[in-house]
């Protein structure tokens, strides 16, 4: 689902600012007066849209969710989201989608994190925040696992959800910042996540489901050889 975009030129201007602001100097150098001065905007327009700072924040958490929303077309994710959609089609969405942010939208990663961290301190932020992302990324994730093959779309979502933040964060602010993966790479862990996630029973049953637990007393007993009656 790709978030509602409601917002006037001006407002979008002043979120969009503010995002910018918050990748290039963090929290402490976002201000009502600091977004007027790098918008271009008289005096008091900023305050104007956004009476308090944590309406400012709450702002540029909803426009980066639009953003962050395009970096995929409708077209693409439709795709994923279809009935024929399999393993390889999500995760060559998935894939997609991640060396953009990567390459092209660092920005808006730094951004998040700056809110997700402010979130901790601010509960007015933070619900904001999840009912934000909730919404807008992991219900149209659970679909595409659904559609893929999931039996268990709400837990597959989480793990799936995880692998990326952590590939996001650590490839962005982490002590992998200059080694950003190719597409290819990307594809490849991905096709390894959810190969295991959308394994048969049989697979199952070979790394330690009910079936491998049923074949291991004779396995056992071949081990020890024949014995003499």
């Amino acid at each position: 689902m790709t978030p509602r975009d409601s917002a006037t030129p001006r407002s979008a201007l002043i979120a969009d600012t503010a995002i910018r602001l918050l990748a290039e100097r963090g929290l402490r150098g976002l201000t009502h007066r600091a977004v007027d001065e790098a918008a271009g905007l008289p005096q008091g327009s900023t305050s104007n849209h956004a009476r308090t700072r944590a309406a400012l924040l709450e702002a540029a958490v909803r426009r980066l969710t639009v953003l962050e929303s395009a970096v995929l077309t409708p077209q693409e994710t439709a795709g994923a989201a279809g009935a024929q959609a399999g393993p390889d089609t999500l995760a060559d969405l998935v894939a997609t989608a991640l060396h953009r942010h990567l390459t092209r939208h660092r920005a808006l990663l730094v951004a998040r994190y700056e809110l997700a961290l402010e979130a901790t301190r601010r509960p007015e932020l933070r619900a904001h925040y999840d009912r934000t992302g909730l919404s807008d990324f992991a219900a149209p994730l659970r679909r595409m696992l659904a559609a893929a093959g999931s039996t268990a779309p709400e837990r597959h979502a989480l793990s799936l959800l995880a692998w990326c933040d952590g590939i996001l964060f650590t490839c962005t602010a982490g002590s992998y910042n200059a080694a950003v993966p190719t597409e290819e790479e990307l594809r490849t862990g991905l096709r390894e996540l959810l190969s295991g996630m959308l394994a048969t029973g049989e697979q199952g049953g070979r790394s330690g489901g009910p079936a491998g637990r049923a074949a291991a007393p004779g396995a056992t007993a071949a081990q020890d050889g024949p014995h003499d009656d």
